[in-house]
């Protein structure tokens, strides 16, 4: 196989070479949030979070929220156990914004309250 001499003419200059005409490459990292961000009023967590965070927060996956209405009173859990901590009761008719429906429970956002939590998904209601 033949070389080519095509390599050595794309080659990129030194940053050192004083006959370089191409500016220093700047040099970046990753500074982590810049704001801190409560998850029991801020839909984040370790594997995803709301999308209108992103400006704010990495995270591996971001969800657009979904909006629903409850079908019957619900209680709003902080994890999805029965025996998680009760953040609020939401009432008949109340909205909520559903990032994740996984296992029986929504986890997302109670507008009117702002507060992020989970609850059960058969007591809730798509809006068209």
């Amino acid at each position: 196989m033949k070389n080519s001499d095509i390599s050595s003419a794309l080659a990129t200059p030194q940053a050192n070479d004083p006959a370089s005409s191409t500016p220093a490459r700047k040099s970046f990292s990753l500074q982590g949030r810049r704001v801190a961000l409560d998850p029991r009023t801020h839909a984040v967590r370790a594997d995803l979070a709301d999308v209108r965070l992103a400006e704010y927060v990495f995270a591996p996956h971001y969800a657009a929220p979904l909006l629903y209405i409850t079908k019957a009173p619900v209680t709003l859990r902080e994890g999805r156990g029965s025996d998680s901590t009760v953040l609020a009761e939401l009432t008949s008719g109340e909205t909520f914004e559903v990032l994740e429906i996984a296992g029986g429970h929504a986890w997302g956002i109670a507008p009117h309250m702002g507060m992020v939590g989970y609850c059960d998904a058969d007591r809730l209601e798509r809006v068209q």
